[in-house]
């Protein structure tokens, strides 16, 4: 991979350190989430992408995780799905990619390199109005 060159998912398989900010301005609350995220190659058109941590938010502190699934599809393109099998973005690096979540809708980056990348989301609507910044810098790699 060329230093230019945009992270596949199949790039950033291993460990990372999960650190997220949260400005919910509906709610006038700001926090963060600080834990893990993993990738796992399953398949050879499949990442697993696992996220566990703390979150604090106002006075709450909770556990959180979620599991999203990368798989590339017969055009060689990759995309993000929910752990329940719906899409919810295409896998491009620096273009905003949007996710309609009615009644709200997603804006979101992806952006960095192999060895730190970032994932910004903007949810608008009038359930929501916040935004989340994560940061993910390699803990460790795996192979394949």
């Amino acid at each position: 991979m060329l230093p230019t060159d945009p992270p596949l998912p199949t790039d950033l398989l291993g460990d990372w350190t999960l650190r997220r900010t949260i400005d919910d301005r509906l709610a006038r609350v700001t926090g963060t989430v600080t834990g893990t995220t993993t990738l796992t190659l399953t398949t050879p058109d499949e990442v697993r992408w696992n996220e566990s941590g703390t979150m604090h938010l106002g006075d709450l502190v909770t556990l959180v995780s979620r599991t999203l699934f990368v798989r590339r599809g017969p055009d060689g393109r990759w995309t993000v799905h929910f752990a329940d099998g719906r899409v919810f973005h295409p896998w491009v690096w620096g273009v905003a990619v949007e996710h309609p979540c009615a009644p709200d809708h997603y804006a979101g980056v992806l952006a960095g390199d192999a060895e730190r990348w970032t994932v910004r989301w903007e949810a608008r609507g009038p359930a929501k109005d916040h935004r989340l910044d994560s940061v993910l810098e390699r803990r460790s790699a795996t192979a394949d």
